[in-house]
């Protein structure tokens, strides 16, 4: 019943929208978007709707095709012409009410919808030789739309915007991307094309989409709960404001009491910051609201998509948001699954940043495609390090355009996408990728051998480069000092221009696959240990879910291992293996010490083992100690843990309450007053605490640091060694 709520409740607001609008104009009036030289999809019922006043009469045609209504109460109408096939003739769009509206040189032909950020709205003026393209932009059968920038914390139900007719005086402010790709589609289909432009620089996925499409999402429910939270009339919002109304009643009664009798008055209580309406145009929901919005209906072909340089920090989580970003607009056009295409950002040096960052963004856009009709262009082989926006634009829009006519324009004959990873096979000493979509053998575009292409197996402490051998579709892959390799992976860097290609000529894009050794294989630790628990800390969520979780085949053991991965450009790539007596029989209770699991523990362990890439931890002669809770918990040493501090969040708090509150899963060594590893407060996921050795900030264990976000990579695995009987 509550998503049923607040969708219904976005249309009341709709609606209350578009009578407020049509009571404001009683004559009968079309949407901004709706003018001259536009180009209305073919193929497709044409919708045409605006306002008027309640129970006017509306009548509307074109070439021929007549459609009626009547206005409603609130002032709205709506109607469908019969779909219409592409023609280069120009028609009108007559309205009429009690006045008449004529739309002139009308096309029916093909609509494209382009968005994203900097990279979709940059100009053809500005691409690769401009002065030339722009002289020969004489294509007054591509039309475009540019719509302007505007956020709102509400849908807004209409757009003012032009169409223009392409030709040199106007063409060098088309959006460079659509423009090539309209360019092409035309050449090829000899159809009018229409753009709309709706598109912002620097803009991140979450405003452009709507609230449905978080909703669908489980991995996003937090961004949805932020949104509906802030919006009245949900449940949420009356909820949070009503206490808020209750308790600042109950203040104002006590403030006439201490005024009467002079006493001192406690603060007011503080408007609730949930309730508070977003104000950046960076905040989810708003671009959608105002850019988005009042398109939606009117019947487009599909979108292009070139946006993620924003979001490039945040790995496999793009995939979730692009995820709802999709769904959610297909959702509400109510076309299917229309095409989505969409640009895979281009190698970029991103100041100091981990290299490795950019390259699982790539792999968390790639994944998008495995949503249904759906497709990415690659494009590290037509990058600018030095400049976030590659001014080659033509190459970018005719792989668009060769994407559509593949898939929705029925060119079979055409290789549209760049080769992908298609299976790894261990041959010994090597490794054989194989690779599909290659449209011949590979080649590369130097005649030099492949590069970017890197190894790994167990004994060897990182990946290594490799020797690459092209054999037909697949790429044979060695490197000295790698006997036994079990991974690759390839352009896995934010510089990596790879030289391989299709036979096509279309470039490969970054790839990875195979078993990597964790930080124990590739040092010899651990033998005697066996995997309990695997955890994705990029999946950090309440409650927690493992990604492997053996604990029902383990009964007995008498030690204890944590292994911590994490990978960053603020603190490099770290691993810490720890050891330690087992200090419970419980195995359930070894894990993160959510709430469920009943599991708190602050106590000194014994015989403690580290191993890490730190330089600054110590690793002998450590005497432990372990805070496992779900609790809050202060600074101050209750406990008395030698060393600690009792103004300073270190090696020894103490529990405060709820029970289910921040959460501290900490190892110390102190003796060496030293965290060797800490997570905390891990139901807020990316912004839980989380790191190796003492923090450097204003905590030494870590706590209100809300940093696991700057990991690209971060992985905790649990182990245990069974004893002889449990073997």
């Amino acid at each position: 019943m509550k998503h049923i709520f607040i969708r219904s409740f976005f249309y009341i607001t709709l609606a209350v929208s578009i009578c407020t609008h049509a009571l404001s104009h009683a004559a009968v009036k079309l949407p901004g978007f709706f003018g001259d030289h536009m180009v209305l999809q073919q193929e497709s019922e044409i919708l045409v709707w605006g306002w008027c006043a309640p129970d006017e009469k509306v009548r509307v045609t074109l070439d021929g095709n007549e459609a009626t209504t009547t206005g409603d109460s609130t002032g709205t109408w709506r109607v469908t012409l019969p779909a219409m096939r592409a023609s280069t003739e120009p028609f009108t769009l007559r309205v009429e009410g009690t006045n008449t509206l004529e739309i002139n040189d009308v096309l029916i032909g093909e609509v494209w919808l382009c968005s994203g950020q900097s990279n979709m709205e940059w100009t053809v003026d500005r691409s690769t030789n401009h002065d030339a393209e722009i002289t020969a932009a004489d294509y007054p059968l591509i039309r475009h739309m540019k719509v302007a920038r505007r956020s709102s914390t509400t849908p807004l139900d209409d757009i003012e915007a032009d169409w223009t007719v392409c030709s040199p005086q106007v063409a060098g402010s088309y959006t460079a991307a659509g423009y090539f790709m309209a360019r092409t589609l035309h050449e090829e289909l000899g159809v009018p094309v229409g753009l709309i432009n709706s598109s912002w620089g620097g803009t991140r996925v979450e405003p452009w989409t709507p609230p449905v499409g978080f909703e669908n999402v489980p991995k996003l429910q937090s961004i949805y709960q932020s949104v509906i939270g802030r919006t009245p009339g949900t449940e949420q919002y009356q909820t949070t404001l009503q206490q808020f109304i209750h308790s600042n009643k109950a203040w104002n009664q006590q403030a006439e009491i201490s005024l009467t009798e002079k006493q001192a008055v406690k603060p007011s209580p503080n408007y609730p910051q949930e309730l508070k309406a977003f104000t950046s145009h960076q905040d989810p929901t708003m671009l959608y609201n105002g850019m988005i919005h009042a398109l939606v209906g009117f019947p487009i072909r599909g979108a292009i998509w070139y946006q993620g340089e924003s979001n490039h920090a945040e790995g496999m989580l793009y995939f979730e948001k692009k995820k709802a970003l999709i769904e959610g607009w297909r959702s509400l056009w109510g076309q299917g699954d229309f095409p989505f295409y969409y640009v895979q950002i281009a190698p970029f040096q991103y100041g100091n940043e981990d290299g490795t960052v950019l390259a699982r963004f790539w792999e968390a856009q790639a994944a998008v495609q495995q949503l249904p009709n759906t497709g990415m262009v690659v494009i590290n082989d037509i990058a600018t390090l030095d400049n976030i926006h590659p001014p080659n634009k033509q190459d970018v829009g005719n792989r668009l355009a060769m994407l559509a006519l593949k898939n929705n324009y029925g060119r079979t004959d055409i290789v549209a996408d760049s080769p992908e990873f298609d299976s790894l096979q261990v041959a010994g000493e090597k490794l054989v990728v194989t690779f599909k979509n290659t449209g011949g053998d590979l080649i590369t575009r130097d005649g030099k051998p492949p590069n970017h292409f890197e190894i790994i197996g167990p004994g060897v402490h990182n990946f290594l480069p490799a020797q690459a051998e092209i054999d037909g579709d697949t790429v044979v892959l060695s490197a000295e000092g790698v006997d036994a390799p079990t991974a690759f992976r390839f352009a896995w860097d934010k510089s990596a221009e790879p030289n391989l290609t299709g036979g096509t000529g279309l470039p490969v894009g970054a790839c990875r696959a195979g078993e990597v050794p964790d930080y124990l294989s590739r040092h010899s630790l651990g033998q005697e240990y066996k995997l309990v628990y695997e955890l994705d800390l990029n999946e950090l969520e309440n409650p927690i879910h493992y990604s492997i979780d053996q604990s029902d085949d383990i009964s007995d053991f008498d030690r204890i291992g944590y292994l911590v991965e994490l990978e960053s450009s603020a603190y490099g790539n770290q691993a810490l293996f720890v050891s330690m007596d087992a200090f419970t029989d419980d195995i359930k209770k070894i894990a993160v010490p959510q709430f469920s699991a009943d599991a708190s523990f602050q106590q000194s362990v014994e015989n403690v083992e580290s191993y890490s890439t730190v330089p600054s931890l110590i690793h002998k002669s450590i005497e432990g100690n372990i805070e496992f809770w779900s609790n809050n918990y202060a600074p101050n040493n209750t406990s008395k843990v030698p060393g600690a501090s009792d103004s300073l969040y270190d090696i020894g708090d103490s529990i405060a309450k709820p029970l289910n509150g921040y959460g501290s899963m900490q190892v110390h060594n102190t003796k060496g007053k030293q965290t060797l590893f800490a997570l905390n407060h891990w139901g807020m996921g990316q912004a839980a605490d989380l790191g190796i050795g003492n923090s450097p900030g204003a905590t030494r264990d870590w706590t209100f640091t809300k940093n696991a976000g700057d990991y690209s990579s971060k992985r905790l695995r649990i182990y245990v060694r069974p004893t002889t009987r449990a073997q």
